[in-house]
């Protein structure tokens, strides 16, 4: 069809005007209001483009009943909420795109008990006094071996905050090797630049020794930064300066080391057959001044950003006017505090928090939910499908054990007539959404990042799409 051509002319008459749609649809009994005034407009401007680009636009498209449904369907989508649970199949266990750490029933709780009601936020119940929202995260320093703590709305926001408040009109001294972008564009020179800091950077690409820092301290040294490579590997001919060193070069000098340790773990996830990342307790007790780390991914908790370290640093961060505008509220407060108080109990904090559960699960647990799973698909037997189970690797992910694969077990779907893709996105449009991977042509299900109570959801998921033919996709 050509817009130019009489019969688009006459498709475009066709379209009733705003407020006719609008009372014809209100008869039906939708309610009145921005909503429906904006799913009209939403319907009618999307009727015009098509018409004008010659889409398959015909006159029954444009009839009352057509249109009421058009509009209605609108506002439903409209009026439902966008973020919704979805069951991550990809093997990335800290998924950023998909909120990355899940939160354990303790911290759920501890959101709903103190959302739903008034709670304690700044007010101290034993005088009845206003106080500071930070009392509630006493057990970071406990945990940590810092003298104090203070909590902020991410890491990028931790740091930014750190150097604004030590080093603004000053120099920072970071190696080469370590001036990083944390993602989507964040980089390390770019919040130091916003600080109001200058950077000084030592060292080259690959190599920086403890005399490149310690050459480059100045009157104007406000910092030694030492960054965590949590996000990439460096390999072959390289070395960074470990952080006793840089510490004793910074007491040398009199000048405060600050280490940002990006994920930043509290517990020691080696024994479980993970690359060794950072313990903040180590950083802490070898010296550094202060210590910045995310509380959504290796912590296991909300997003969040936790400075941990010296008394005198912690206050200064506090008394900052920055940090009012980049504090928390009381949602992720109560699931930050709830996730501390795993980590008091020790034998269990790992399977408490689903995240560190996810990581350090057995190849054997995930292997019995691929089973699991192909044994549901077998007894409904959807249409078209053919599975298997396949050992494959899965993914930190959040920037987090970088080029580390994960053994895994993967339920492998293929289709007689929809394509690994077709299939990846008619399970992305189910409800619940499943997320899942493609590789080559297949689509890949893997079970690692699947909670064991989801694996009934997902057999339900796959039948219904298969179910519904390809006709729909």
């Amino acid at each position: 069809m050509n817009s130019t051509g009489a019969e688009g002319q006459e498709l475009l008459r066709q379209i009733p005007r705003v407020d006719t749609l609008v009372e014809l649809v209100s008869a039906g009994g939708a309610p009145d209001g921005p909503v429906l005034l904006a799913a009209v407009r939403t319907v009618i401007d999307a009727l015009r483009d098509s018409i004008i680009a010659g889409g398959a636009v015909s006159a029954a498209d444009l009839v009352p009943e057509s249109l009421v449904v058009a509009v209605t369907e609108e506002m439903k989508r409209m009026t439902e909420p966008g973020m919704k649970r979805v069951i991550n199949a990809t093997g990335v266990v800290l998924h950023t795109n998909l909120g990355r750490s899940p939160l354990s029933k303790r911290a759920l709780k501890a959101v709903s008990d103190t959302s739903k009601a008034y709670c304690n936020l700044e007010y101290r119940l034993e005088t009845g006094e206003r106080t500071t929202r930070q009392q509630h995260l006493g057990l970071l320093p406990q945990l940590t071996g810092a003298e104090a703590s203070f909590v902020v709305n991410n890491n990028a926001a931790a740091v930014l905050l750190c150097l604004t408040a030590l080093a603004s009109g000053r120099e920072v001294i970071v190696s080469r090797g370590q001036l990083v972008e944390i993602g989507d564009s964040f980089r390390l020179p770019d919040i130091m630049r916003q600080s109001g800091a200058r950077l000084v950077e030592v060292g080259t690409t690959n190599i920086t020794r403890a005399s490149d820092f310690a050459n480059a301290i100045g009157e104007d040294t406000a910092l030694l930064m030492r960054v965590h490579e949590s996000n990439y590997r460096m390999i072959g001919y390289a070395s960074q300066v470990a952080l006793e060193e840089l510490v004793e070069v910074g007491r040398a000098h009199s000048v405060p080391v600050i280490e940002d340790l990006g994920s930043g773990s509290l517990v020691d996830l080696e024994p479980f057959g993970l690359p060794g990342e950072p313990v903040v307790s180590d950083s802490i007790s070898k010296g550094a001044d202060l210590v910045t780390f995310s509380g959504d991914k290796l912590l296991g908790g909300p997003q969040a950003g936790i400075i941990v370290g010296g008394a005198q640093y912690i206050e200064a961060v506090r008394s900052h006017p920055l940090a009012r505008a980049l504090r928390v509220d009381k949602m992720t407060l109560a699931a930050l505090e709830a996730t501390l108080i795993e980590y008091l109990d020790e034998d269990r904090v790992i399977s408490r928090l689903p995240a560190l559960k996810m990581l350090t699960e057995s190849e054997d647990d995930v292997r019995q939910k691929a089973v699991k799973l192909g044994r549901s698909l077998a007894r409904k037997s959807p249409a078209g499908l053919s599975w298997s189970t396949a050992r494959d690797e899965s993914m930190a992910g959040g920037g987090t054990l970088p080029a580390v694969g994960i053994p895994t077990y993967c339920v492998v779907l293929e289709h007689d007539s929809l394509d690994a893709e077709a299939l990846q996105i008619a399970l992305r449009l189910h409800e619940p959404p499943v997320v899942a991977r493609v590789k080559g042509d297949s689509l890949m299900l893997d079970m690692r990042t699947v909670e064991a109570g989801e694996v009934g959801e997902l057999a339900e998921a796959v039948a219904a799409v298969c179910a519904s033919g390809p006709e729909n996709f």
